[in-house]
């Protein structure tokens, strides 16, 4: 045998022995919902039970009713799976969640996601953010988004909604339009507006340097997508190599942007009814000098965040309602009726109020987030040993939890029909029977998303000026049941919704 036959076979030897460990590893670790006697389906190595996903054969949101459905038929108020090699407790039962989101929060106060507050200060915002700087950073926040701050807001996105039918009576001239696009457009320039103080212009111009670096965001490449995945399994060992969550030069874009919108304002002293003034009063020029204030790293960090969440979320809702509307019309012609009442009784004035009187307006937000909801799972860690009650389960510090939102939301036993859009599901009456914790669109309990108020004001109010002004229906360009992105952690339509549209 000659030397390099050596080299060889040792090389395969390490490799085979290496392979093995791996093997042997895994098969550890697979065999801990077994050894707790809890339900699971029987994992792959090395992807755990998420492989459709890793594939990209399943979005997120398919794989949370597919799991949900199975564990369901086994009749069990608690499951399990694996993440890769880590066992993720799933609860079954709304009682439990309601615990783990709400009643015992104190168990479970984070996320579980990746930040880098030294090498990636945008990341170090409040959705992401754990523990006791969370907490502080929340009780800070809270007062951003009261009814007060919110009316201060609200002439801003009447002044939008109006653009958006002008730029969409304009564009759909015997031309189906993309809604997922016009959507997106439409709150890009609210949050620009909102959140940085910045006309945008996204409407009038898809191509404006805020929507390009928006888009960015949500449009990974693979070695960007695979940070973020190995971010959510090792953070510790990725903050130690100064791993960056997010697209450098967006990232770089959007603290250029604060950075110098916050200059010009102290400069000049420019005040506005905006999220983002409402930061800046926060901002204190010596970490010391204030322990109620924010550092201008925490101020960057929540000005983005309210970005990114406001326009994907908003925008996603807006354009999944309007493909319901268009495939139902009975349901878009009773919105209407309900919206020229309410603006008549108003003398066609649409107010901060009269806005809220719109009540089949919510039935179909809240229908909407139901079949589409922006997170389709929602994680949590537990921060402190929780034994769940009347069990032998104990969650450990560190375990992660799974909330299969949308696996609830397609539930018949809540939802009977589930694929079928109907509103009537959110009177007051049908939710007064069913679960608080049946309908997650946004989480529950003290974690639940800050900016929801701000986000459904700019739905509403786009989407009542949409269609007082406009009837929708689907062009054959778009499938029904839409297929969804199997890239995106978020619920996202696969390519564009076309719809056609006529002008009232």
């Amino acid at each position: 045998m000659t030397f390099t036959e050596d080299v060889f076979v040792e090389i395969l030897s390490v490799l085979l022995v290496t392979l093995l460990i791996v093997i042997y590893f895994f098969k550890q670790r697979y065999s801990y919902w077994k050894n707790l006697g809890v339900e699971y389906v029987e994992p792959s190595i090395p992807f755990g039970n998420l492989k459709a996903s890793f594939n990209q054969k399943q979005s997120i949101g398919e794989w949370c009713v597919e799991y949900y459905d199975t564990m369901k038929s086994r009749k069990v108020k608690h499951a399990g799976c694996y993440f890769l090699h880590l066992p993720v407790y799933l609860p079954m039962d709304l009682d439990v969640i309601k615990r783990i989101m709400q009643t015992d929060f104190d168990h479970f106060f984070d996320h579980g996601g990746y930040y880098n507050e030294k090498d990636d200060p945008l990341s170090a915002h409040l959705f992401l953010l754990e523990g006791q700087k969370w907490r502080n950073l929340r009780i800070k926040l809270t007062p951003t988004f009261t009814s007060g701050k919110m009316k201060l807001m609200f002439p801003i996105i009447v002044k939008l909604s109006q653009q958006l039918v002008e730029v969409l009576e304009e564009e759909s001239a015997n031309n189906p339009i993309d809604v997922k696009d016009i959507s997106a457009r439409f709150t890009t320039d609210v949050i620009g507006n909102c959140a940085f103080g910045i006309d945008c212009n996204s409407l009038k111009d898809p191509n404006t340097e805020f929507r390009v670096k928006g888009k960015r965001l949500f449009n990974l490449t693979v070695p960007e997508m695979l940070r973020n995945f190995f971010g959510c399994f090792f953070p510790d060992a990725m903050r130690y190599l100064g791993v960056r969550l997010l697209p450098k030069e967006a990232t770089d874009f959007f603290w250029n942007v604060i950075k110098e919108n916050a200059a010009y304002r102290r400069k000049t002293g420019t005040r506005r009814n905006d999220a983002f003034q409402l930061l800046l009063d926060m901002l204190k020029d010596d970490v010391k000098d204030d322990e109620n204030g924010l550092t201008f790293a925490e101020v960057a960090a929540q000005a983005f965040i309210f970005f990114v969440a406001g326009f994907e979320t908003s925008s996603s809702l807006m354009s999944f309602a309007l493909l319901e509307l268009a495939e139902n019309q009975d349901v878009q012609d009773r919105l209407r009726v309900e919206i020229n009442n309410v603006m008549r009784q108003n003398n066609g004035e649409l107010t901060y109020e009269n806005l809220s009187e719109m009540r089949y307006l919510d039935m179909v937000i809240n229908e909407t987030l139901r079949k589409y909801p922006p997170l389709p799972n929602l994680s949590r860690k537990c921060t402190k040993d929780y034994q769940i009650p009347d069990t032998n389960i104990t969650i450990y510090k560190g375990q992660l939890v799974s909330i299969l939102a949308k696996g609830i939301h397609y539930d018949p036993d809540y939802y009977p029909d589930p694929q079928k859009f109907d509103p009537t599901r959110f009177s007051e009456e049908n939710k007064a029977e069913r679960h608080q914790f049946a309908f997650l669109p946004f989480g529950e309990g003290p974690r639940i998303c800050i900016g929801v108020r701000f986000g459904l004001m700019q739905a509403k109010l786009g989407l009542s000026s949409l269609i007082r002004n406009f009837r929708f229906k689907r062009n054959p360009r778009t499938e029904y049941p839409v297929p969804l992105d199997p890239k995106n952690f978020l619920t996202s339509a696969l390519g564009g919704l076309w719809i056609d549209v006529e002008k009232i």
